[in-house]
């Protein structure tokens, strides 16, 4: 597109391009109305009264010049000289020699250009010693007549004035302006803000308000976010319901066996029933993660000691890495606990030792779990992370018991979180790092 590169100097935020949108137009239409009225009027209504101006000399250079003598021709238009508030000097104390004017003194090119073609003899304009005064000097028989008069006699008087007003007045509305669109994205920040926060598991009292689009797309969020509500409470009530029915038969199953006599064959039951157990808890946690806890302020380093002390007592040989969060993440503790012993047990089931650190950016904390395993191939890395998934490579994250749930309970505690889990080579134990990623 030709103008794909204006959008890397667009404001980002809705604020931003709001204000945009309401100065460019004023400002434009400002510069317009500036130069238009500049040019037309000031320029127009100097070179007007200049014109009458060059009529007034003219007269006076003709008596002089047609007088007997200097002395006798300055005499003759002495009183009307002065009616018209035009000084004469004859001869002139000094010759001005050229066109002097300020830079911004656009309207006294105007009244230079009609002076110039009024009167030919003209031999210099000053307006720049003082800009309340027209000095020139002009040829003529009698001698160098020297002239001086007010500005105000071939200018419009305080020609800033009207520009002056309007940028006051556009500086007033555009904050009038500034104000009712802050009131009309207001809304909108409010519900961006609870949209957020939903997604990093947190749920903000909202209530829709602003324009009628704003209300409608309010309402929507907070049907999406009830049907969502409901549909995580009852899928946490079912698989509870169905654990809870399936426990009673495997305790009479557990019960049974255990009171058979002690033979192969119910030794291999018995680790059945204890592998099902297992499974109906993994089914279990996986349902219920996100109603774990409420979220609270955790102190990272305390939580990596803690799961550290925890692997280090089942036997495990896990070390903690290098902390560098700063500050408390809000978390939900037992959620963010259990992923991450998940993604530890995962860790010491496929390699001989662990690594467990933390690292915060401007956006998020990254809790990153190592192994020496034999880690996973890039390309079987997104289906790890899908639930029950079952690999056939050198790493099975099902051996030992497992369901396949680990990863995808973690990932599944991220993404309430406002995060994700990602999965990579670790370039120090050699084998995987999974890294949990949680929105600050």
């Amino acid at each position: 597109m030709t103008f794909q590169w204006l959008k890397r100097y667009m404001p980002r935020t809705l604020y931003g391009r709001a204000a945009l949108i309401l100065l460019l137009p004023v400002i434009t239409i400002q510069l317009t109305v500036s130069v238009v009225f500049l040019q037309r009027h000031f320029e127009g209504v100097t070179e007007q009264m200049t014109r009458n101006v060059v009529r007034e000399l003219g007269h006076i250079i003709t008596v002089i010049e047609q007088a007997p003598g200097p002395e006798r021709g300055l005499s003759q238009v002495e009183a009307l000289a002065r009616d018209l508030n035009i000084g004469l000097t004859l001869p002139a104390p000094r010759v001005i020699r050229g066109d002097r004017r300020r830079v911004y003194d656009l309207s006294g090119r105007a009244m230079i250009a009609t002076l110039r073609a009024g009167l030919p003899g003209l031999t210099g304009i000053d307006l720049a010693s003082d800009e309340k005064q027209v000095e020139a000097t002009v040829r003529t028989r009698a001698g160098l007549l020297g002239f001086s008069m007010p500005r105000s006699r071939v200018t419009a008087s305080n020609p800033h004035q009207l520009l002056v007003l309007m940028v006051a007045v556009s500086l007033l509305m555009t904050v009038i302006a500034y104000l009712f669109l802050k009131n009309q994205l207001r809304p909108i920040a409010r519900l961006a803000h609870a949209a957020s926060a939903f997604g990093k598991g947190r749920t903000l009292p909202y209530r829709p308000a602003g324009a009628s689009e704003v209300r409608a797309a309010g309402s929507a969020f907070l049907d999406m976010r009830n049907r969502i509500e409901r549909q995580i409470e009852q899928r946490t009530l079912m698989l509870s319901g169905v654990s809870h029915d399936l426990r009673t038969p495997l305790t009479r199953m557990r019960l049974g066996l255990a009171m058979l006599e002690p033979e192969d064959e119910a030794e291999a039951l018995l680790g059945d029933v204890e592998e099902m157990e297992k499974m109906l808890a993994s089914f279990l946690d996986f349902a219920a993660g996100d109603a774990l806890d409420d979220p609270a302020q955790i102190e990272p380093e305390a939580l990596i000691a803690e799961l550290v002390e925890k692997a280090r007592r089942a036997g495990h040989v896990v070390d903690a890495g290098p902390v560098q969060c700063e500050g408390l993440l809000h978390l939900r503790p037992l959620a963010i606990t259990r992923a991450l012993d998940n993604l530890i047990g995962n860790a010491v089931r496929h390699g001989s030792r662990a690594r467990i650190s933390c690292t915060t950016g401007e956006r998020a904390a990254v809790f990153s779990v190592e192994d020496d395993g034999p880690g996973i191939a890039p390309e079987l890395r997104d289906d790890a992370l899908k639930p029950f998934s079952r690999l056939d490579t050198a790493r099975n994250q099902n051996r030992g018991g497992g369901v396949g749930l680990g990863l995808s309970i973690a990932m599944d505690i991220a993404r309430q979180h406002g995060g994700t889990l990602r999965l990579a080579s670790s370039p120090e134990l050699g084998g995987l790092k999974a890294d949990l990623v949680i929105a600050r």
